[in-house]
């Protein structure tokens, strides 16, 4: 028996959505049980036991097993199920792409300039969680800026690991850069990391598992400066956006994030690192019209150049695709 089965089909998930039949599941999960020993449980007659086992085992969701008498008992076909599904409008599945991983600047715009032809719906996650997303079907496209301190590359690497069975794409968005956002005028005097230590400052961090997350994580760790010395390191914001805004509003005193969410907020900034983000496509799905037709507007130079305006954001290769398979 598997440890646990994803659901993908509505049909599974319908069978679930009667309270009757999820809390039989979970009675066969607690034991395997015979159809009069469910009845006992329950206090249903049999043949109406029967009526909801025999939807469950048509769903695959349960299946039976002779005992040593002969007699027959039901059996989950997993220890745990967990449901997972994206509902789009079906007469728009053309022009609709569904967007998971990290926040970005430029990624708004571009779904801006788009509107009229690609419905982008963002599932703003983080780059780890973006690409589990895709990974399992979720998402077609996912923002990602992962950096590989072994093999000292951003990206390639973790979906090089996440995909060893497909072939993907990635493509450069921009190079943009992170740094310290703090409040006007730096009333805390912020120079660097270290002041995220100082029992007077106050941050807000980014959500698990986002590239921005990590980063801090590891940088904090050669620090020597752990978690828990740092106030407000358990307060997340799942943008970069949230963070400036909650920085520009007193509400924290600084965080990590983008030089262009700073800028546009007239917060203060500290850069300390340029990154790479990309977006991951498996190969198989690049013919979609609605991701060709949003990955062709990110190659115009007329994008290039509005996406470079932003402050911190390199567009140099912009559009460029390199393979991993």
């Amino acid at each position: 028996m598997p440890a646990y089965e994803t659901l993908h089909g509505f049909e599974q998930i319908k069978l679930l959505s009667d309270p009757r039949r999820l809390h039989l599941l979970q009675l066969l999960m607690s034991e395997p049980a015979s159809l009069s020993g469910l009845g006992r449980q329950i206090g249903r007659h049999p043949a109406w036991v029967r009526h909801h086992l025999v939807r469950l085992e048509q769903g695959g969701l349960i299946e039976r097993q002779a005992t040593a008498t002969g007699e027959q008992v039901y059996r989950p076909s997993a220890q745990a199920f967990l449901i997972q599904a994206m509902v789009i409008p079906q007469s728009r599945h053309d022009r609709t792409v569904v967007l998971s991983g990290s926040h970005d600047l430029a990624l708004e715009l571009l779904g801006q300039e788009i509107a009229s032809s690609v419905d982008v719906i963002a599932l703003t996650n983080g780059s780890l969680d973006g690409l589990i997303l895709l990974r399992q079907g979720l998402s077609q496209i996912s923002g990602c800026h992962l950096f590989d301190p072994i093999q000292m590359e951003y990206n390639r690497p973790f979906v090089a690991h996440l995909f060893p069975d497909r072939s993907m794409a990635l493509i450069t968005l921009a190079e943009r850069v992170q740094g310290i956002l703090f409040q006007p005028g730096n009333p805390k005097g912020i120079r660097d990391l270290s002041d995220f230590a100082r029992a007077d400052v106050t941050i807000r961090n980014r959500n698990r598992g986002s590239g921005t997350r990590l980063w801090l994580d590891a940088s904090l760790q050669s620090l020597g400066i752990p978690a828990q010395a740092v106030c407000g390191y358990a307060s997340e914001a799942v943008t970069h956006t949230q963070l400036a805004r909650a920085v520009r509003r007193g509400e924290v005193d600084a965080g990590l994030g983008l030089q262009a969410a700073a800028q546009s907020l007239d917060l203060g900034f500290v850069p300390l690192f340029q990154e790479l983000y990309q977006l991951a496509v498996p190969e198989d799905l690049l013919p979609q019209p609605s991701v060709q037709r949003m990955l062709d507007h990110l190659s115009r130079s007329t994008f290039r150049r509005r996406a470079s305006k932003l402050a911190g954001y390199d567009t140099t290769h912009t559009g460029e695709m390199v393979q991993v398979h």
